[in-house]
């Protein structure tokens, strides 16, 4: 047995026994299984390359740090409760047109923050009553915001999984946009609808009108404005880069939460943001075990040992792994699954249009936040809507699951015609 492969077995052994038996967190499991990895591989512990992997995703640590800030605040100042109120008022006599744009509001806090549980626990927490309000079953409505939350994850502008894919093969996180919208609107858009338009046909709106919460102080159009500044000055600077250069997503955000401080309700900036870092500070956590982890596999001779017997499969049994371990390993993380699954495979692929299947592979690893034992989806969704029993929710997203994980199969055998998606 190659010395690669057993440095690689060691390194996964002592992240599940750590992650799973002693129940450490998963950045922490992270850590243990690289410093396993040096030990193993000769190297000692070599603090300088550990060290180094941490803020081997410093960059994509202050966008979900700044961006988490920037939820909280528009989240604090009414935004997400005033939004909600106005499409239910507005869309309520069209039952389709109002579950779609629920479910994009339910993906919002996911798309720009890049975690799913971010847009399962503020969002998603918005949206769930009136879903049940609306006639929507308590397991189905945690279907949807489960699948709100991966799929916002994915979605642009910010997607993890992708930066991090890319990253390993030098590939800037530019001209994701437009594949990443045509990856994930499709099948939220099949969820929502499959789970919620048979309960919404029959939706009372009189019923609930009473218990919308709006704000009567922040009502008009000033309260979205944040938002609308956000979203400008993402897309001027990438049409016009000449005229405005790209400020770079920390700083779009920052400038977003600054302004937000003065468009709805009183907010208490420190405990804001503190609050918004501490809900951020797991998925922080793992990045950076993560950039270790990678770090001790590009170290040891592990990746390349992965990258050759990636390039090795056979095409049917390449795609088969694809959409089997990526998602398996994305029980662990969906992030550590991309870094760790996710470049060889686009390595392996590197024939077709490397954004087009980047953009697939980040989707397919998403669905690691449905997998047990972790399931992170899953489990904020039950609690999100009450469900005693995760499991049942599991179960009834497997459809889903299964949508998504084809859907980004088919782009990803289909990159090279797809390549138009890519601006």
């Amino acid at each position: 047995m190659q010395l690669q492969l057993i440095i690689f077995l060691a390194m996964i052994l002592v992240f599940i026994l750590s992650a799973f038996l002693l129940k450490v967190p998963i950045s922490i499991a992270m850590a243990l299984a690289s410093i396993a990895g040096t030990l193993i591989g000769g190297q000692g512990i070599p603090i300088k390359h550990l060290v180094e992997g941490t803020f081997g995703y410093i960059d994509t640590i202050l966008i979900i740090a700044t961006a988490m800030i920037f939820m909280n605040v528009i989240q604090e100042s009414g935004a997400l409760d005033t939004l909600n109120s106005v499409i239910i008022r507005r869309f309520n006599k069209r039952p389709t047109i109002l579950l779609i744009l629920l479910m994009l509001i339910a993906m919002f806090p996911g798309m720009i923050t890049g975690s799913s549980t971010a847009s399962v626990l503020s969002s998603g927490a918005i949206v769930a009553p009136i879903f049940m309000m609306m006639g929507i079953p308590r397991t189905d409505t945690g279907v949807i915001i489960g699948v709100a939350g991966v799929l916002g994850m994915i979605a642009p502008p910010v997607n993890v999984p992708a930066m991090i894919i890319g990253a390993g093969i030098d590939i800037p996180y530019v001209g994701f946009t437009v594949p990443l919208l045509a990856l994930t609107l499709p099948p939220a858009i099949f969820t929502v609808l499959y789970f919620g338009l048979k309960y919404a046909k029959d939706f009372d709106y009189a019923a609930i009108e009473s218990r919308l919460k709006i704000d009567e102080d922040i009502k008009g159009f000033r309260v979205f404005i944040p938002l609308i500044v956000v979203l400008l000055l993402m897309i001027i600077s990438k049409l016009f880069p000449t005229i405005i250069p790209d400020l770079g997503m920390p700083l779009i955000f920052t400038i977003g939460t600054i302004i937000g401080l003065f468009t709805g309700r009183k907010i208490n900036i420190l405990e804001t943001a503190k609050n918004g870092i501490k809900t951020a500070l797991p998925v922080l956590g793992i990045l950076m075990g993560v950039g270790m982890f990678i770090q001790v596999m590009t170290l040891t001779g592990v990746r390349g040992f992965v990258v050759i017997n990636a390039l090795s499969m056979p095409s049917i049994l390449l795609y088969l792994s694809i959409i089997i371990a990526i998602p398996a390993f994305g029980a662990v993380s969906a992030f550590g699954s991309a870094s760790v699954l996710g470049v060889p495979f686009l390595l392996a692929l590197l024939g077709k249009n490397e954004i087009i299947v980047a953009a697939a592979l980040s989707l397919i690893a998403g669905i690691g936040d449905f997998v047990p034992p972790t399931a992170l989806a899953g489990i904020f969704a039950a609690q999100v809507v009450g469900e005693e029993r995760y499991s049942r929710i599991l179960k009834r997203s497997v459809l889903p699951c299964v949508v998504i994980a084809l859907w980004g199969l088919i782009y990803i055998v289909l990159a090279q015609h797809l390549s138009f998606l890519v601006v």
